[in-house]
């Protein structure tokens, strides 16, 4: 079932830091290699957390949208305003429950529910991710990303949906 939030209290960050768990760990290991393997999930979880307060959901039209089943947030997503439509990125399915369809019914969902173009950049190495996007009719546009801020990494594709 689809979930919108377009607030940090509208969701639960416990079980949002669930789905985000294996990213977490990477990111955490990549920024604070020194430290031990728990500070470093906290430290990543509390970036992640400062981030949706200070950045995120103070952005207009920000949302944040997840599925879940039973109860339980398998997979997440953010789309903010992008150019002439919606950005898609943080695309991701807790491990446990990828390779059951997850991440497709969240895009097909995000796609019903918003009728504008919705980008997304994605790694040119992350297959898994490439593959969903174009199952789910995005189309490359690019071949880098050119993020919000301006930034541009050429190690990414942004893909277009409508």
């Amino acid at each position: 079932m689809l979930c919108l939030a377009d607030k940090l209290n509208k969701l639960n960050f416990a079980r949002l830091m669930e789905v985000y768990a294996e990213g977490n760990e990477e990111n955490g290991a990549d920024i604070w290699p020194e430290l031990p393997r728990e500070q470093r999930l906290l430290r990543a979880e509390q970036a992640f957390y400062q981030y949706l307060t200070e950045v995120f959901f103070r952005t207009p039209g920000a949302v944040y949208a997840l599925w879940q089943e039973e109860g339980v947030y398998v997979s997440a997503l953010r789309l903010e305003p992008y150019q002439d439509g919606l950005l898609l990125e943080a695309l991701e399915t807790a491990p446990d429950q990828r390779r059951k369809g997850y991440a497709e019914k969240l895009i097909r969902a995000v796609q019903e529910a918003f009728p504008q173009r919705i980008y997304s950049h994605v790694s040119k190495k992350n297959a898994p991710s490439l593959a969903i996007h174009q199952k789910c009719g995005f189309v490359p546009v690019l071949d880098y990303a050119k993020y919000i801020d301006g930034s541009v990494a050429r190690n990414a594709v942004t893909l277009r949906y409508r």
